[in-house]
């Protein structure tokens, strides 16, 4: 089945939509305008909407309904933020919007209905240390964990899935090495363990998850950086469905690096670079983990990527025009 890519271009303030078919071939669908710096984008519940930030004044939420059969989208509603989100997710249910602000440092909470529209008045707005760069439930929807770029923490929360409230772990946080400026954060397919892109230090964390008590446990840190690099600026991590490979993306040398993810304890075997547009901010792996789609803010221009399945290894298979700055790739099924 074909899929719907989503690119969020920030600098021309416009959605591309492209369409994924199972050869790995991307045609354009639609390019949707919006009123502002559109950036981060989160699918919603049951793929019927998605949501989009823009982190230019006034500050707000998009929700744009998805047509299932061409991925076409049509804006729904504008919602005011409390503050300039550079990280939208949901929870487990679809019922709360999650939020976090770099500029701001701080994690807010909103309902959201089954209309798809979002209550405009915040749940909660909690101040965290500086710089919250992503925010995420685990898969059971009741613990929630924030990286904290600037404070060199992952925060760690219980999450009430029932009102939309959280109260801090025990412990409350997770250091991770001193500027290592930990950045977004990507669960395992089978939610044993957390990966933590760590933007300044040009690593990726591994951590073991307790289910029970909803603490991460290190288990090792690992550089993404070509040999000779010196000067870090990392940024996105995915896991392929199967679990078998992660990969993370580095701006400055606009490469992938790709990891073997030990199915046993969580460690990651290098598998090496492979070289993608020019600053690769966002990227995305398709729902059948037979593609990867990454953006290139300075290239304008999206490249696929087939993913060998046996070895992760990387095959370019066509770059695509999209919008001035891209910066953050969403991919689902059609239906």
């Amino acid at each position: 089945m074909s899929a719907a890519v989503y690119v969020s271009n920030a600098d021309s303030a416009e959605i591309s939509v492209l369409r994924l078919d199972p050869d790995g071939r991307v045609r354009p669908v639609q390019t949707v305008p919006l009123p502002g710096t559109v950036m981060p984008l989160a699918v919603g519940r049951d793929a019927r909407y998605l949501y989009a930030s823009l982190r230019s004044d006034p500050y707000s939420v998009v929700c744009l309904e998805i047509d299932s059969g061409s991925g076409e989208l049509a804006v729904q509603s504008i919602v005011p933020l409390p503050d300039n989100m550079a990280y939208l997710r949901f929870d487990r249910t679809g019922r709360y919007l999650l939020g976090a602000s770099y500029t701001g440092s701080v994690i807010s909470f909103n309902a959201v209905g089954a209309d798809g529209l979002v209550d405009p008045a915040p749940i909660e707005v909690l101040a965290t240390p500086p710089h919250a760069h992503s925010i995420i439930t685990d898969p059971s929807g009741r613990f929630l964990f924030v990286a904290a770029l600037g404070g060199d923490a992952i925060l760690q929360f219980h999450f009430d899935p029932s009102t939309g409230r959280t109260r801090p772990n025990r412990p409350a946080f997770v250091a991770t090495e001193p500027g290592a400026g930990p950045r977004h954060l990507a669960f395992h397919p089978d939610g044993r363990f957390v990966f933590v892109s760590n933007e300044l230090d040009g690593t990726v964390g591994s951590f073991e998850f307790n289910c029970n008590t909803g603490h991460l446990i290190a288990v090792d840190t690992y550089s993404v950086l070509c040999a000779g690099d010196t000067d870090p600026w990392t940024s996105e991590l995915r896991c392929t469905p199967d679990g078998r490979h992660l990969y993370v993306s580095e701006r400055r040398s606009s490469t992938l690096a790709g990891f073997a993810v030990d199915p046993g304890t969580g460690g990651l075997s290098p598998l090496g670079h492979t070289p993608t547009e020019t600053c690769p901010r966002g990227f995305a792996i398709d729902p059948s983990g037979r593609y990867l789609l990454a953006a290139g803010q300075q290239s304008n221009a999206l490249a696929v990527h087939a993913i060998d399945p046996a070895t992760g290894a990387l095959d370019l298979l066509a770059r695509h025009p999209v919008g001035r700055n891209p910066n953050w790739v969403e991919i689902i099924q059609l239906r």
